[in-house]
């Protein structure tokens, strides 16, 4: 079967949502997700988003606070244009409905978290992602242009390639005419065209065995694009959240449960297992320091204390204010038997965020024509070498306004090639009867990548993690060939080329800068300052 839409959306976080709601009026739009559309890295996201709204806070301020952190890697370019277009994206949810936390006079109530110079952090309490979510699916739901279509899982990006022509990461005339989708009740393969092409599908942090993402994280989008040729870069610098929930129940659908930036940000401190603040030993900033910071501190008392897990503290407040401030963390927290108006939370790191990825233009443009990619898969050069807390969702509204503002003004015709794409081959495939391998070459891999391309490398973990990567990759390959598409292996194949597009960069890159650290090359270098592209 075969489905045209004018936007085809790949992901239904806020990238995807926003973006559907802009181009709307212009033509069909079709949101392909793989699960429940509610189901994605934004509606996990705690804290909230970064935008200058205070009289006295300042878009340089911003900007500053953005580079300092992106340690001499972030597009200065990107930077200024998310900083200044941010807060306008900001007033356009709440126009939409997005209900955020307020103070007693009615105005924004302003958070602060780590690397912010000062309280710029739009929260809905400690759900914002979640009320985002809300808002977006509200308006998109009720829009008659845009159709939903859960449980969907994309298996590949529609090129040349497909058209039996010969394509090449140097060829330079690259297109995307649409996706090969599975139809995960039907248990079919179908192919969405779109006369544009955008990519939202989010992040990948379940390719970890410890992460802070849900299991609709499995680099989807990132391995599709890179598949189909398009550029990629930056892939070493992975975020690892320095403060996860250290609890044998504290973990949902195969994620750590976050306790956000915001509880640091709000006056919460770090103690290791003999009840000592450390965070002045690494930083002047303490426990506002930039994450990458943080997490390798908490790394490093871990591992030349051998305790399992530090402290993170902030019964010393005032306990209605912590209730208030973070009620859905407050109240999950008890359900495991910890009142954190009273006890300090046990917490580890776990990876969070992926801050390479398909690169794009001011447009969110990639070098394949018709293919825009934004939000956490794509690689605008904000990031740099580190994310600053809650620039992400910044990121993915102000580049999904400037996708759809560009397809507005340069509209894609539907060609020959769209009529030329064939239906999906299943010949010389059969149904699997042995699941476990796919199951145990998951678990594998994701304790690959944790033990040896986590938050300390060094090139000897670097070419043991390859070695295995590059075994895992050549069975599931054969499995793939030989087995129906299902979700389940789907993930399987992306997770394993985000591994590899990890470990590659890390070994390409020969120091260490941001959220890339190596025991072998310990310091930045000024002849390394560059991007890892693949």
């Amino acid at each position: 079967m075969t489905h045209r839409f004018d936007f085809l959306v790949l992901g239904s976080g806020v990238a995807g949502l926003t973006f559907a709601l802009k181009v709307a009026d212009l033509g069909s739009v079709a949101i392909v997700t793989k699960k429940a559309s509610a189901e994605s890295n934004t509606n996990w996201a705690q804290g909230g988003v970064a935008a200058v709204v205070d009289p006295n806070d300042s878009l340089e301020s911003h900007i500053e606070d953005t580079l300092i952190a992106g340690a001499g890697l972030c597009d200065p370019e990107s930077v200024r244009i998310v900083v200044e277009e941010g807060p306008l994206r900001v007033q356009e949810l709440i126009d939409l409905g997005a209900r955020f936390s307020r103070d007693p006079d009615g105005d924004l109530s302003l958070g602060r978290e780590g690397g912010h110079s000062a309280h710029r952090i739009v929260h809905a309490a400690d759900a914002t992602g979640r009320e985002i979510e809300r808002a977006l699916l509200t308006a998109t739901r009720r829009h008659p242009s845009i159709h939903i279509f859960e449980h969907h899982f994309a298996v590949e990006l529609i090129t040349e390639h497909h058209l039996g022509q010969t394509v090449t990461r140097q060829r330079p005339d690259i297109s995307c005419f649409g996706a090969y989708v599975l139809d995960e009740e039907k248990d079919a393969v179908e192919v969405f065209l779109g006369r544009h092409v955008f990519l939202a599908t989010g992040g990948s942090g379940q390719v970890y065995q410890h992460t802070t993402n849900p299991s609709v994280a499995t680099g989807d989008g990132l391995a599709m694009a890179y598949r189909a040729k398009a550029r990629i870069a930056n892939m070493e610098f992975v975020q690892f959240h320095p403060t996860s929930l250290y609890h044998p129940q504290g973990e949902s659908e195969g994620a750590a449960f976050l306790i956000t930036e915001a509880v640091r940000g709000d006056g919460g401190r770090l103690f290791n297992l003999a009840g000592e603040r450390f965070m002045a030993q690494y930083d002047e900033r303490e426990e506002l320091a930039p994450r990458d910071i943080v997490a390798r501190a908490i790394d490093d008392q871990l591992k030349k204390r051998g305790d399992a897990h530090v402290w993170l503290d902030i019964s010393h407040k005032p306990a209605d204010e912590i209730v208030h401030h973070f009620p859905n963390i407050h109240e999950r927290l008890l359900s495991l038997g910890i009142d954190m108006t009273k006890d300090p939370i046990p917490v580890v790191p776990a990876a969070h965020y992926q801050c390479g990825g398909v690169v794009t233009d001011e447009h969110a443009r990639t070098n394949i024509a018709g293919l825009y990619a934004c939000g956490e898969v794509s690689m605008t050069g904000l990031h740099g070498a580190n994310r600053l807390a809650s620039n992400s969702l910044l990121e993915a509204m102000v580049y999904a306004h400037r996708a759809a503002l560009h397809m507005a003004a340069h509209p894609r015709a539907w060609t020959p090639q769209h009529d030329a794409v064939p239906g999906w081959d299943t010949s010389g495939t059969s149904r699997p009867d042995e699941w476990v391998l796919v199951k145990h070459n998951r678990e594998e891999l994701r304790r690959v990548m944790w033990d040896y391309v986590g938050i300390v490398r060094s090139d000897l973990r670097l070419e043991r993690a390859l070695r295995r990567t590059e075994l895992l990759h050549r069975e599931t390959e054969d499995f793939y060939k030989r087995t129906r598409v299902s979700m389940e292996l789907g993930e399987l194949r992306n997770l394993v080329t985000t591994a590899y597009l990890i470990i590659r960069s890390a070994q390409m890159r020969k120091e260490s800068r941001g959220l890339h650290y190596t025991l072998d090359y310990p310091e930045p270098r000024e002849a390394e300052r560059h991007y890892t592209w693949m």
